[in-house]
């Protein structure tokens, strides 16, 4: 059956929901780990490697390592052909899960599914937005991105009393989220800069040059210290973020807040305000105002966040301002940035393979956290994990304000000949 083409902003929401399904797939699993490990007599230390393997850590560092390079070599629109089916897959395995190994298998599924989709996301979304409104396109994935966790938090509030029946509800959501994604999805069209970019791949290697995207990405010295720019970006500031998605209910309840719907309801607080603070900073101004300015205020207000969780006398209302400072922090900041310079930092034919090693690297660290997370949280508490957060956000902070690119307003062809001194076709005989 065909389909109605999609473009313009159809196709930037389109593909957007790659970000409302992976932070929904961290957030159903966060509001249902405490009930999983009840349910099969997980230790800590299990929960910590599941939340390893999801969607949050290695599971999505796997498919991104996997997905990029198939996006770069086949076109963004050959990894939204089957990575939502993959996922589709493994949501069911988490929905009727009665063993362990069904929870994990379907766990790690969803994990490489959405570590496949998202950073072709972000590089589909960056090459068909107009280039004075990159930043505006690009702020479309976050907010999608926060909307998964307001709502799969507000989700999780209403169907407390429900226990696991109702975290297997929300998985079901998000198949069902996923299924009409997929079916609308069959309507989209190739990125265009992608398919020149293959062109001339397919002239080139007529001509006997071979491409080999890691050899360049990890020779070039351009492309280096763009790979080492944004690891220190979002890395770093991923290492806090991918703790909290996963584990912040257990943090407010090691503070002091033990009711679940309490627990839920500060975060659908947090995520409302970065789904507003991503429209209204963000995507307004991404594109108008100084790119370090911006990107400094929230990564000085995720610090003042910090601070008060572990300095501060914890109370409720500490709580809601913690929640508030950081829902704005993160909506203007690191991932949004991370995702606009990711793909205006690396020439077309390696877009998609340098995001998914970001994304890898990302991944691997907030997993490697994620295993001992919960029981340096029981056994140390919020103020030893919270000097540990406060470290990662204080570098990404120096990092993105000291070495943030001038791309705004910009082309991704003029930024590309920029960055490399001379023409896109004339570095591509380089590959060889």
């Amino acid at each position: 059956m065909s389909t109605t083409k999609l473009g313009g902003w159809k196709a930037t929401i389109a593909v957007s929901m790659s970000n409302y399904i992976e932070a929904g797939s961290i957030i159903a699993l966060a509001t249902s780990l405490t009930l999983w490990q009840e349910y099969f007599g997980f230790t800590n230390l299990v929960v910590g490697l599941v939340a390893a393997l999801s969607a949050n850590a290695f599971g999505a560092a796997v498919g991104a390592l996997i997905g990029g390079p198939l996006g770069d070599r086949y076109g963004r629109k050959f990894i939204y052909t089957y990575d939502l089916i993959l996922y589709m897959f493994g949501t069911l395995l988490v929905i009727f899960a009665v063993a362990p190994w069904m929870l994990i298998a379907g766990v790690i599924l969803t994990g490489i599914a959405v570590g496949a989709g998202v950073p072709v996301a972000w590089t589909y979304i960056a090459e068909e937005a107009p280039a004075e409104h990159r930043a505006k396109h690009v702020g479309t994935a976050q907010l999608a991105w926060s909307l998964g966790p307001a709502l799969v938090f507000l989700f999780a509030t209403l169907v407390v009393p429900l226990g696991l029946t109702g975290s297997r509800i929300i998985f079901a959501h998000l198949f069902v989220v996923a299924l009409v994604t997929w079916w609308i999805r069959r309507g989209l069209s190739e990125s265009a800069t992608w398919k020149k970019s293959d062109e001339e791949r397919r002239t080139a290697e007529a001509g006997g040059v071979k491409r080999r995207n890691y050899r360049e990405l990890l020779t070039s010295a351009t492309n280096l210290k763009a790979l080492l720019f944004l690891t220190g970006v979002y890395a770093l500031w991923n290492l806090v973020a991918g703790q909290m998605g996963i584990f912040m209910p257990r943090v407010y309840e090691t503070a002091g807040v033990e009711s679940a719907t309490q627990q839920n309801l500060l975060q659908v607080l947090l995520w409302t305000l970065t789904v507003a603070a991503t429209y209204f900073g963000f995507m307004k101004y991404g594109d108008r105002v100084d790119r370090r300015l911006l990107y400094g205020i929230g990564a000085v207000l995720g610090i003042i966040a910090w601070l008060l969780l572990v300095f501060a006398h914890v109370t409720m209302p500490v709580l809601i301002v913690f929640a508030a400072l950081w829902g704005i922090s993160a909506g203007i900041g690191a991932q949004a940035f991370y995702a606009l310079w990711a793909a205006e930092m690396f020439p077309t034919r390696l877009r998609a393979s340098a995001q998914g090693v970001l994304f890898f690297v990302a991944r691997i660290v907030v997993g490697l956290l994620s295993y001992w997370f919960p029981t340096l949280l029981a056994e140390r508490g919020v103020p030893f994990v919270g000097m540990i957060m406060i470290g990662a956000l204080v570098a990404a902070m120096l990092i993105g304000v000291l070495w943030a690119p001038n791309t705004r307003g910009k082309s991704l062809e003029d930024i590309e000949t920029e960055r490399y001194g001379r023409a896109p076709e004339a570095v591509k005989q380089d590959a060889v």
